[in-house]
């Protein structure tokens, strides 16, 4: 995708496996598609924030946030969370609420039977984002059509070696209306109202040239192997390392899934990236400078995602013409960049 232009995200992003082995089709229903998060810490059980475990069913985040601040009678400021969730899911999913009294809330009053509380706590502090260790999927792709040894294959090698990092068709938003905003606004055209769109927008666009740069790297194989002075992603956390030189000690590292390769997520101030790496990245989104400009000016700092995402726990079964997928990803990973690495979807059900 040109700037300017708006098509399918994902359309002209290499493969690192070497393409689907079948079809089949995703959220054909909510329960299809299965999303449980998990938080980096235990709340206390005491505190000003309600911490209330969600399990929403076709709805979208920000819609539950302003039926519960609905509910306690308060503005919806006072409601945060960790993640946006897919709508069309049944997402379990923490939300936190700033409310110091104790006093009884009737939280499902306005659910509309789309969401339901799990489970009710207290901290000290509202939930954040960064606040999730990860999120926990249970996927089924129905009308399958796959060779299961293929299949099977493909999901041995997923496991070991893991799958590009890149951001799901989900971040766009529909017909990436995101971006088509974004290139707009970067434009010199007007910027999107109100903060929740500006926000969406600005995230759209970072996560675009992120996925540019990523498309490059797979297409040269580096996606999951460090470059002369890579930014060097530790996993299972959010720092990151400058490495002018990667030795063969951070070889090895990066081989066992120790540490990744990283990209950028465009913003101002000086990227850890040097030499060949910084290179590559210059090399890749020079067409992009209008966006790099405008995402500076909007206010965002400059930070890094790992290239590579090694998916937890996975298992799979066959149930008759259904693929039925457990695994786990750290949080800020899609579930549907894995999918894409072992069938092809429709976009509408895979979105």
């Amino acid at each position: 995708m040109a700037p300017g232009a708006v098509g399918d995200p994902l359309a002209a992003i290499p493969f690192a496996h070497g393409g689907p082995v079948g079809r089949g089709r995703l959220r054909v229903r909510p329960e299809d598609f299965v999303v449980e998060e998990v938080l980096r810490f235990a709340p206390e059980g005491r505190g000003e924030h309600v911490y209330l475990q969600v399990e929403k069913v076709d709805a979208d985040t920000a819609w539950v946030a302003q039926r519960l601040a609905r509910a306690a009678g308060m503005g919806a400021a006072r409601v945060a969370w960790a993640g946006l969730k897919d709508r069309r899911a049944v997402a379990r999913q923490w939300f936190s609420v700033h409310l110091p009294r104790a006093l009884p809330v009737d939280w499902e009053r306005h659910a509309e039977g789309r969401f339901r509380v799990l489970a009710e706590t207290r901290h000290r502090r509202a939930l954040r984002r960064g606040g999730l260790a990860g999120n926990r999927f249970r996927l089924v792709v129905r009308e399958l059509s796959a060779d299961p040894r293929a299949l099977a294959a493909r999901l041995g090698r997923i496991a070991e070696a893991g799958v590009p990092n890149l951001f799901g068709p989900q971040r766009f938003g529909q017909g990436g209306s995101n971006l088509e905003a974004a290139a707009v606004w970067f434009g010199g055209g007007p910027a999107p109202t109100g903060r929740f769109r500006r926000g969406m927008v600005l995230s759209a666009a970072r996560a675009h040239l992120f996925n540019r740069v990523a498309a490059a790297r797979i297409a040269d194989g580096s996606w999951a192997r460090l470059l002369p002075g890579e930014a060097v992603a530790l996993a299972g956390s959010r720092s990151v390392f400058a490495a002018p030189q990667a030795d063969e000690a951070l070889a090895r590292r990066c081989r066992r899934g120790d540490l990744h390769p990283s990209g950028p997520l465009w913003g101002a101030g000086p990227s850890l990236a040097c030499g060949a790496c910084a290179a590559l990245e210059a090399a890749v989104l020079a067409p992009w400078a209008a966006w790099c400009r405008g995402l500076e000016a909007a206010g965002l700092a400059h930070e890094r995602r790992a290239l590579r995402v090694l998916p937890q726990g996975l298992r799979w079964r066959l149930e008759g013409d259904a693929l039925v997928l457990r695994f786990a990803l750290p949080s800020g990973a899609y579930a549907t960049a894995l999918v894409r690495e072992l069938l092809a979807c429709p976009q509408d059900a895979c979105g």
